[in-house]
């Protein structure tokens, strides 16, 4: 089957793409976004990917859906497109960084530019209906992220993965502990972020530790 993906994911995930799940998944993914108004944009669906190729992935952080209203979701987990107002997650993950490592609270939530210097922002499930959030969920979708998750522990080295929230921390059991570095935190969602779980976590501080040792450059949040 042939998916509109970056060549350098594609090689590595060509025998996924090749199995009934990925097939009934793509099947059902068309006939929604035929029938329904369903999110991102077709060509975004494998955005997080096409921004950060296979071998200059550097850190994973681990979303759960798209975000489900209009014009907001691009493709990367907690991103929205330029212009758009920042979900109360993005809010928390911008105000964090200022404090962590002093950086302004920026005007755009694109989130393209950490996904251009190595950051892949992989939501689990990667459609979404309209204002339906989860209705994509239990599709196939969850096979095929756990298999890139899986496909990233077993063949890169000194990957930094962000785990926010118990569904995130869940696929720490995909990760090769003694390979790479995992970072858990509560979700940046006001509801856990307000009961002190999330802020002060200083995980983007620490990640650009992490790279600074293993020699790479770290990123500009």
């Amino acid at each position: 089957m042939d998916v509109n993906i970056d060549p350098s994911w594609k090689a590595h995930l060509e025998q996924e793409f090749k199995k009934p799940y990925f097939k009934q998944l793509v099947q059902f993914v068309k006939q929604e976004y035929s029938q329904y108004t369903c999110y991102p944009k077709g060509k975004d669906i494998f955005a997080a990917f096409d921004h950060c190729p296979f071998q200059e992935t550097k850190v994973v952080i681990i979303g759960q859906d798209p975000y489900h209203g209009p014009n907001q979701a691009n493709g990367l987990c907690f991103s929205v497109k330029d212009g758009i107002a920042h979900p109360p997650s993005l809010v928390n993950i911008f105000k964090e960084i200022k404090v962590d490592v002093e950086k302004p609270y920026p005007k755009s939530g694109n989130l393209e530019r950490w996904a251009d210097q190595g950051v892949l922002l992989l939501n689990a499930t990667l459609t979404v209906r309209a204002h339906q959030a989860g209705s994509h969920q239990n599709k196939g979708w969850e096979q095929f992220t756990d298999a890139v998750i899986r496909t990233v522990s077993e063949q890169l080295d000194g990957v930094v993965f962000l785990l926010w929230g118990g569904f995130a921390k869940k696929k720490a059991t995909l990760i090769d502990k003694g390979k790479h570095h995992i970072l858990t935190s509560g979700h940046p969602s006001p509801l856990s972020a307000n009961r002190g779980l999330w802020f002060g976590n200083q995980h983007f501080s620490t990640t650009n530790d992490l790279l600074s040792k293993l020699g790479r450059q770290p990123i500009d949040w």
